[in-house]
């Protein structure tokens, strides 16, 4: 019988229709964020491009530094490709590679033997150990360090016009003596220029931040730049991108900076400054933030949705006829029969166990305290039973019959 009590389903749990009612308001706030901020991505998705992008007018973007080289007249090509790139190189053209990184091994091998050949000047941004291996041999990348207001320290032209610049980022070693290294951070340069064989040169920085629209004006950052990409005639914009079907003709993974290839033909892996964020666009990153704000102010609202909290001094004398009275209309209002006549039963068994001479703590198990109350009560086994280990009241009327029952039986138990 106890059993059966316990598996009744409790009364006091919502139902269905007051979870909806309760839920329908916020899941109708959250789905309007949701409608918005695809809205609002699939709008921006055809205006907006990512950082170092020349078409950008975002604070990352470089659309100042490409429009003051159109100034100047320097043309400027943005290819999206590898075949769009390595088809526009040659003796009068700047090739600027913005994510070096995200190139298979086999692209990064086609981009090195195609840009060596062109006697032309090739730009690499935060290229990563293994990109930086193969697009620039002879040269390491050493641990990042923060971007900041450097002097040029070397003889660099182009350098010492510009003075001071917001460079740093990935640094580098060379033991090449042709080399060119400036910009210097703990001792480590952030920017080295490469001759090459055929005339060219290849210049490595750790740092694209002086190229942002946010920092152009700043420091030097404009004189380098246009010096840098503005020395040939022709300057192409590659912006590598995972979709390149060139990226799909070799078993390589994307991002070649993250893993290297040993003479026996396995993989390494090696950080190369890259992260998941960086592929990861800005669309949804203002999205997933709209979503964040929205959820922090619907904790807000459902936290003050009751009033403020109201001061009350204490200890606060409730008499005990009010608390029960007030605990059994709760019980009432919500049809709780169940649980009233649980404790009305519990509360019962508690104190005449002690009378019957039953330990408290075996005051709830039915073969010893019926045992010692059918002792001293006139009444029959299966009416103790019933009484004091029952099922639940189906009516309010039953409820109070047995609330008198139980009343009569410790009494008699007491007399006795």
């Amino acid at each position: 019988m106890t059993a059966a009590t316990t598996a009744s389903p409790t009364s006091t749990a919502p139902t269905p229709g007051q979870v909806w009612t309760r839920a329908r308001g916020i899941l109708a706030v959250v789905l309007i964020l949701v409608v918005a901020g695809i809205t609002f991505a699939v709008v921006r998705s055809g205006t907006n491009h990512g950082q170092l992008d020349p078409r950008s007018a975002d604070p990352k973007g470089s659309r100042a530094v490409a429009e003051l080289l159109k100034a100047r007249g320097i043309s400027v090509t943005v290819a999206t490709t590898l075949d769009e790139a390595t088809a526009a190189t040659g003796p009068d053209t700047t090739l600027l590679v913005t994510g070096p990184n995200l190139l298979t091994r086999s692209q990064q091998l086609r981009l090195d033997a195609t840009a060596s050949a062109s006697a032309g000047r090739t730009l690499l941004i935060a290229p990563g150990p293994g990109a930086t291996a193969r697009l620039a041999p002879g040269v390491r990348a050493e641990p990042h360090h923060a971007v900041r207001a450097l002097a040029p320290s070397c003889e660099l032209p182009a350098a010492r016009l510009a003075g001071t610049a917001d460079m740093g980022g990935t640094r580098y070693t060379t033991q090449d003596p042709a080399a060119v290294t400036c910009y210097p951070t703990a001792g480590l340069p952030s920017l080295i220029v490469l001759p090459t064989g055929s005339g060219g040169d290849t210049v490595i920085l750790g740092s694209p931040g002086f190229l942002h629209n946010e920092r152009l004006d700043q420091q030097g950052n404009a004189s380098l730049a246009l010096q840098l990409l503005g020395s040939r005639p022709h300057l192409v914009w590659y912006l590598p991108s995972l979709a390149d079907p060139s990226a799909t003709t070799d078993d390589d993974f994307p991002g070649g900076g993250n893993e290297e290839q040993s003479e026996d033909g396995t993989r390494d892996d090696a950080a190369d400054g890259s992260s998941f964020l960086d592929l990861v666009p800005s669309g949804w990153l203002w999205g997933t933030l709209q979503l964040a704000l929205a959820a922090v102010l619907a904790a807000v609202w459902r936290a003050r949705r009751l009033g403020p909290l109201v001061t009350e001094r204490l200890p606060v004398a409730v008499r005990a006829s009010e608390s029960a009275e007030g605990r059994s209309l709760l019980y009432r209002k919500a049809n709780a029969r169940d649980r009233a006549a649980d404790a009305l039963r519990a509360a019962t068994r508690t104190r005449i166990a002690p009378l019957a001479g039953v330990p408290v703590r075996d005051a709830h198990t039915p073969d010893v305290l019926l045992t010692a109350v059918s002792a001293r009560v006139n009444a029959p086994d299966h009416d103790l039973t019933t009484l004091l280990f029952g099922t639940a009241p189906s009516t309010d009327a039953a409820l109070v019959l047995l609330a008198d029952q139980l009343d009569a039986l410790e009494r008699e138990v007491r007399t006795s």
